[in-house]
């Protein structure tokens, strides 16, 4: 049985408060701006958003990876890491699709963060989604049973 499983807006992740500071703020800067701009844009807003409501983040800090215990020289560098634990990646796309989910997937395995939240400003409507990554690592009884996509 696979042992690294991702629930949506479910465990660790639901209910956090800093979650919802973080969509709390991607929502004022939707507000603000709108849709239509490039990434970086949303991304210089944000970061100014989060300095406003005091939210710890770093921004694009690289994360490597490593392989059968090797550094690989690649790595890994998500928009922000926010309270030194949660993954927010963001998209201005129209449309969100399997592969910016699994680069979110990838940040958390990779950086060893359980929770991650992918947030698109590409739309009329921000758009997000909260994951929770339970990896062969944690206990048994700590692990998510199954993926969950709402």
């Amino acid at each position: 049985m696979n042992q690294e499983r991702v629930k949506n807006d479910v465990g660790a992740g639901l209910g956090d408060p800093r979650t919802y500071a973080i969509i709390g703020a991607a929502m004022e800067v939707h507000r603000e701006l709108g849709c239509g701009f490039h990434e970086v844009i949303f991304q210089d807003a944000l970061e100014v958003e989060f300095r406003l409501r005091g939210i710890s983040y770093f921004r694009e800090k690289p994360y490597h990876v490593f392989y059968k215990g090797q550094r690989l020289p690649s790595f890994h560098r998500p928009d922000f890491i926010c309270h030194e634990e949660i993954v927010v990646e963001l998209k201005a796309l129209s449309e969100i699709k399997g592969q910016e989910e699994s680069q979110i997937l990838g940040y958390l395995k990779g950086t060893g963060f359980q929770t991650g939240l992918l947030i698109n400003f590409g739309t009329s409507r921000l758009w997000h989604k909260r994951f929770v990554h339970a990896s062969k690592w944690l206990p048994e009884a700590v692990r998510i049973p199954e993926a969950i996509v709402t």
